[in-house]
């Protein structure tokens, strides 16, 4: 029997129509497992052998949610198997599946919520497909972003009803696609969702009258209408897209391709078979595995919640001091949530700027690429611009984000402190100063605590929650539900200078600047961090976030360890030649304004010359610039675990890769460590030994190569 035998039940809304209705009681999603397709294959060979029936209809009775794919803890437990072995699993899906295509009567996916995977996989199977028009609805094949290609039908199937060029960017990108696409694609019709089922009754009946679903059986078993020509031009502007996009590092996105263009001219049979040998070969491979490492980090921070067995406060109405660039995404974020928010500044030209600036935000039509009135309208009620304390004091939550300066941060404290409603929470956003410095002179410090955003905030994840030396339990719970609240993926850390992304990222940010004096040109050290798999190199960073932000920032962590940042003479000549970065034009490039809007960097002769002042060398040629960049973030990783700033090597990956990009083909720091081995490591340190404390092993290291033990042990 079934692990769950109620998981699949099934019902007769007319003598001659079968209903499978999928509706998992232990689960807030239906997952695709080995038992599910156990009770699914029971239930088709039951209905297949039925002369009465004339339509099957498949659907969910979870309200967002057709199925969330297949069960990814069982596919790990088989990651090690043979590659013959990971193609009968394939097969077997497909063997369960394909009887969808084959039964004697026409088969419906009635599709409300998310569709995604093998629930995709499942639904495209049927004959036909109707979803329901509701913005939560969406269909897609995500099995790239984990490393490997649809196993159970998706490439072989779906460019058959969809057509090859649609299928080929569906399952190449992973992204959904909403009702309309699919309408407009021809995967599915549309119904609104309070009448899907209804709809779905009525698809049967034209279908039983006009029996066009078995001329699309017949068509959609042979190969793929498409010419030479056509298939050629596909596959190269695909393929250069491609390449674009995964820069070499994400082999999945191409192997689907290749299964694809190969089984265009073949029949499905074929077609399968060719998709679960390139499955078999994506499946267990490094980045597979690496990138299943981050889909478990990102499970399990949806289900943290801060210290346990305490309850958050109830958080109604938010303020956010300081209308700039971050203040406005923090508010502008809790506006998206529907939580009212009030923003505050020294001057009322200040915060009409600041109202503005949120209006344009959550107004944003992604469609028209441009501000929705109607959009604006609807949020306008949800935001208040005020410059005075008594306003900006009555919210459950205060999120301090003005610029990073000790005194200015406590003077504001002071002052609105006295005025907060009872058991309010006070925030800082601070990059990298210690909260319990900040808390100093409160008179609740058990109410406030650290809430770091990133920018910018509209498209960052992250925000770390910092436990201040006197913030309670219930001030963190509060901190970490009000985040989850507007949407962000929070992590706990205890106090210290710079957290956890901005002292891992200050080694990596300070190297940089100390091999350009060495003697290594910007090119090669952004050339070493983007090839590593980094989104942007350390110097075209330093420009992104700003030239004195950088300096400032090093600063605070150059006084808090002085043995391993390092000062560097090139920020403070830049600064000194108004190089400022992107916010001024000019920062270690020269940026212009292209026709479109767009900055575009441009090597400068000025920064050349002020660096090749500075250099002490002639050439750094010679130098591993991936050891010499990305070892000190290591061992600096390490030694947030020895200081107890975390507990988790998991809360470390999760922070670097939602807070800086680290490449999640590598799985994360302490992941991608992993793969090297701790004695590999301490070995390939030796030779900077004469670079001082910064490439020194941590006695943790030491204890994990001595020990052969694993981050992720």
């Amino acid at each position: 029997m079934p692990d769950n035998p109620s998981m699949i039940s099934l019902e007769f809304p007319a003598d001659d129509i079968a209903v499978l209705t999928f509706d998992d009681p232990n689960k807030s999603v239906n997952i695709l497992s080995q038992s599910v397709l156990d009770d699914l294959d029971r239930r088709l060979c039951e209905l297949e052998t039925r002369k009465d029936l004339v339509g099957l209809i498949l659907r969910s009775n979870k309200p967002n949610n057709f199925f969330a794919g297949a069960d990814i803890r069982e596919f790990v437990e088989n990651i090690d198997h043979s590659d013959d072995k990971i193609i009968a699993m394939s097969r077997r899906g497909h063997a369960i599946f394909g009887r969808l295509s084959k039964c004697p009567f026409v088969t419906v996916a009635a599709i409300r919520g998310i569709c995604v995977g093998g629930g995709a996989e499942l639904a495209i199977w049927c004959d036909r497909r109707i979803m329901a028009r509701d913005p939560k609805t969406s269909y897609s094949f995500p099995e790239v972003k984990l490393g490997i290609l649809p196993g159970w039908g998706g490439t072989a199937r779906f460019p058959r009803v969809v057509g090859l060029g649609n299928a080929v960017e569906v399952i190449s990108s992973g992204d959904p696609v909403d009702a309309d696409a699919a309408l407009a694609m021809g995967l599915a019709e549309i119904a609104p969702a309070d009448r899907l089922f209804e709809a779905a009754l009525a698809l049967v009946r034209s279908e039983q009258q006009a029996k066009q679903y078995l001329n699309d059986r017949e068509r959609w078993s042979g190969p793929i209408a498409i010419s030479d020509t056509e298939l050629g031009f596909l596959g190269a502007t695909a393929n250069a897209f491609i390449q674009g996009q995964t820069k070499g590092h994400y082999p999945a996105p191409l192997a689907a391709l290749e299964v694809m263009l190969g089984a265009a001219g073949t029949d499905i049979e074929t077609a399968l078979q060719m998709e679960s040998e390139a499955f078999a070969q994506l499946f267990g491979s490094p980045v597979n595995r690496a990138l299943l490492n981050v889909f478990f980090l990102s499970d399990r921070n949806k289900k943290i919640s801060g210290p346990k067995g305490v309850t958050p406060r109830e958080i109604k109405s938010a303020t956010v001091m300081g209308a700039g660039i971050m203040g406005q995404g923090i508010a502008a974020a809790n506006v998206k949530r529907r939580i009212p928010v009030t923003l505050g500044d020294i001057t009322a030209e200040s915060v009409a700027r600041g109202v503005q600036g949120i209006l344009s935000e959550v107004s944003f039509n992604k469609k028209t690429r441009g501000p929705d009135a109607k959009k604006a309208l609807d949020y306008i009620p949800l935001i208040n611009g005020s410059t005075s304390d008594e306003e900006l004091a009555v919210s459950d939550i205060v999120v301090e984000a003005i610029y990073e300066n000790s005194d200015a941060k406590r003077q504001l404290y002071e002052r609105l402190e006295p005025k907060l409603v009872e058991n309010a929470v006070l925030c800082s956003n601070t990059s990298t100063i210690p909260i319990s410095d900040l808390a100093e002179g409160l008179k609740h410090p058990e109410r406030f605590c650290g809430l770091h955003f990133f920018n910018p905030v509209r498209r960052m994840p992250l925000v770390e929650v910092i436990r201040g030396r006197q913030t309670s339990d219930e001030t963190v719970a509060t901190a970490v539900a009000y985040a989850k609240r507007i949407g962000k993926s929070p992590i706990v850390v205890n106090d210290g200078p710079g957290f956890v992304v901005n002292r891992v990222l200050m080694p990596y940010m300070n190297e940089a600047l100390l091999l350009l004096e060495e003697g290594a040109s910007i090119k090669a050290v952004d050339r070493a961090a983007t090839r590593f798999g980094m989104p942007m190199g350390p110097i075209t960073l330093y420009d992104t976030v700003g030239l004195d932000i950088g300096l400032h920032a090093g600063g605070v962590l150059q006084r808090a360890f002085p043995d391993r940042v390092l000062p560097t003479k090139i920020l403070p000549a830049m600064l000194e030649a108004d190089r400022l970065g992107n916010k001024n034009g000019k920062g270690f490039f020269d940026y212009v304004t292209d026709r479109k809007g767009r900055q575009k960097p441009a090597p400068s002769d000025e920064v050349q010359q002020i660096i090749g002042k500075l250099q002490s060398g002639d050439s750094s040629a010679d130098v591993d610039l991936v050891e010499r960049l990305f070892l000190p973030m290591l061992l600096e990783a390490t030694r947030l675990l020895e200081d107890k700033i975390v507990d988790d090597p998991r809360d470390v990956d999760l922070g670097l890769i939602y807070g800086i990009g680290f490449p999640p083909f590598k799985g994360g720091l302490f992941f991608w460590a992993d793969t090297l081995g701790a004695a590999k490591i301490v070995e390939q340190l030796k030779p900077y030994a004469e670079l001082g404390k910064r490439y020194e092993p941590t006695d943790l290291l030491l204890e994990y190569a001595k020990t052969n033990r694993k981050f992720y042990h």
